[in-house]
């Protein structure tokens, strides 16, 4: 494992490996950058350090939509780094470039952890299972074997993903209040026009990809996981006073209540 996460790090570092072919789906407003900043940036890029950014180990590329609105989808491009062999986190983004818009986050756990779940909590996790043997998820710029290695790993685990910038319809900036978003489940519901303009510009061939990891091995999704096919849809709802921690009250509403599954 240690050596697959070590040639992702390598694949990320060098140049062209899967990166500057999806720009920013967003423009944000602003004057230019001054001089000024431009040099505090260059300053701080030389005398800071950025442990976290560092231990960025992969970079994966597959597609979401809102818990509550599969019509609303959007490619999500992940940064993923290695808490322990149980754990995972990305950050989420538009695009792959330099400007992209920081969209999200997603906790990546073991099916072993996602079973010691409350039940409650098991609703907002997503399986993969779908999404690696699909092809529909990637590892840009891996080789086949540590591609293979990696979406091993990842085929059973799920993930908890929140959207906190709506680039689909917010073009400008990142407004309303977190969304929960899921992964999908099965052929026919992800837009074939958006895998088809996700693997050209990655030079990819999904079908080809599906029928590579047509041995990797997927467990029956556990129990409790996209519980959005049960009907089970959830999204958070402003409240008054101190949100879902307040005196251990939760405050999640089915999003029919909201008007909507995206906030």
């Amino acid at each position: 494992m240690q050596k697959l996460w070590l040639s992702a790090a390598l694949c990320l570092l060098a140049s062209g490996c899967g990166a500057n072919n999806s720009p920013a789906q967003v423009s944000t407003p602003g004057a230019p950058t001054s001089a000024k900043l431009q040099m505090l940036d260059a300053g701080a890029s030389v005398m800071q350090s950025r442990p976290p950014i560092e231990a960025i180990s992969a970079y994966l590329d597959g597609f979401h939509f809102y818990n509550g609105d599969q019509n609303g989808q959007m490619e999500a491009h992940h940064y993923v780094t290695v808490l322990n062999d149980d754990v995972m986190q990305a950050v989420i983004y538009d695009g792959n470039t330099r400007d992209a818009r920081l969209m999200g986050v997603e906790y990546i756990i073991s099916e072993r952890l996602y079973k010691t779940l409350p039940p409650e909590e098991k609703k907002l996790w997503h399986s993969h299972q779908y999404e690696v043997k699909s092809g529909s998820l990637i590892a840009p710029g891996l080789p086949q074997v540590a591609d293979k290695a990696l979406m091993s790993k990842i085929v059973n685990t799920y993930g908890k993903t929140w959207h906190t910038w709506h680039t689909d319809r917010d073009k400008t900036l990142p407004l309303g209040i977190p969304a929960l978003m899921m992964g999908f489940t099965a052929d026919g519901q992800l837009d074939n026009r958006l895998l088809e303009d996700r693997d050209k510009r990655f030079d990819v061939d999904s079908k080809a990809i599906r029928q590579e990891r047509a041995d990797i091995i997927a467990h029956p999704v556990a129990k409790g996981a996209n519980a959005w096919q049960q009907g089970e849809v959830i999204q958070l709802q402003r409240v008054k006073g101190g949100g879902e921690h307040a005196h251990g009250e939760t405050h999640f509403a089915p999003a029919e209540q909201l008007g909507g599954a995206a906030p």
